[in-house]
C-alpha cells in the first residue's frame, strides 16, 4: 500500500511527537488512516529516518523510579501537521499508564473540537478516565474559570452518557503556567515535572 503525503506527514508527525514504538504507532493510527499496514509504516519512517528510535546520549541513565499513575491518567496535546495542501491539527491522548494512545486529526483547534474529540476519547477508552492533563492552550480551557477545563470535560463526560465514566470521575490539571514556549512556538509548553 502506498501512503498519500498527507497520510506520510501523520505518521512522521505522530512518531516524532510521540516516540512510540513501531508497533504501538501503526494501533494508534489505524483508525486515522485504516490501511496502513506494519510494512508500509515501517516503509515510510525508514524514507525519514525515523526507523529506529533514538538512542539516549550519554549511555543508559541512572534507573529511577517514575510516580506511579494509576490507569486513566492522559496527557493531551495538540500538534500542527503541515502538508501540501495546508495545516491540520493532530490530538494526541496518551494514558500514561498503559501508553494506550488516542489521535485524530482535525482542520481547526478550537474548543468545539476539543470537545469532541474528549467524547471520541472517552467512547474509544475501554477503562474509566479519571484525570485529563493538557496544557494551558484555549483548546482546553473554559474562559473566565482560571484555565480550568474541569465544565469541558465534565461536560463531556455527560454529554456521553457512559457508564464507565461519569462527570464525577474526572479530574483535570494542567501544565506549569510558567513553563516556556518550546522552540518559540505558540501553544506548545516545554515540559514540566506533574
Amino acid at each position: 500500500m502506498v501512503l498519500t503525503l498527507e497520510e506520510e506527514a501523520v505518521v512522521v508527525a505522530f512518531r516524532r511527537y510521540t516516540l512510540l514504538p513501531l508497533d504501538d504507532c501503526l494501533y494508534a493510527l489505524l483508525p486515522t488512516i485504516p490501511t496502513l499496514t506494519l510494512s508500509s509504516l515501517h516503509r515510510c519512517l525508514q524514507r525519514y529516518g525515523l526507523g529506529r528510535l533514538p538512542d539516549i546520549e550519554g549511555g543508559k541513565p541512572a534507573k529511577k523510579n517514575f510516580k506511579a499513575y494509576p490507569i486513566g491518567y492522559f496527557h493531551i496535546d495538540i500538534a500542527e501537521v503541515r502538508t501540501e495542501q495546508g495545516k491540520l491539527h493532530m490530538f494526541v491522548a496518551i494514558d500514561r499508564t498503559s501508553k494506550f494512545a488516542f489521535v485524530e486529526l482535525h482542520e481547526k483547534a478550537t474548543t468545539a473540537v476539543s470537545k469532541a474529540f474528549l467524547l471520541n476519547l472517552i467512547a474509544a477508552v475501554p477503562y474509566k478516565i479519571h484525570t485529563v492533563l493538557t496544557d494551558n492552550g484555549i483548546q482546553f480551557t473554559t474562559p473566565g474559570a482560571g484555565g480550568s477545563a474541569v465544565p469541558l470535560t465534565k461536560e463531556a463526560a455527560t454529554a456521553s452518557c457512559s457508564a464507565r465514566t461519569p462527570s464525577s470521575w474526572l479530574a483535570h490539571a494542567t501544565t506549569s503556567s510558567t513553563a516556556r514556549p518550546r522552540r518559540g512556538i505558540p501553544g506548545r509548553m516545554a515540559r514540566s515535572s506533574g
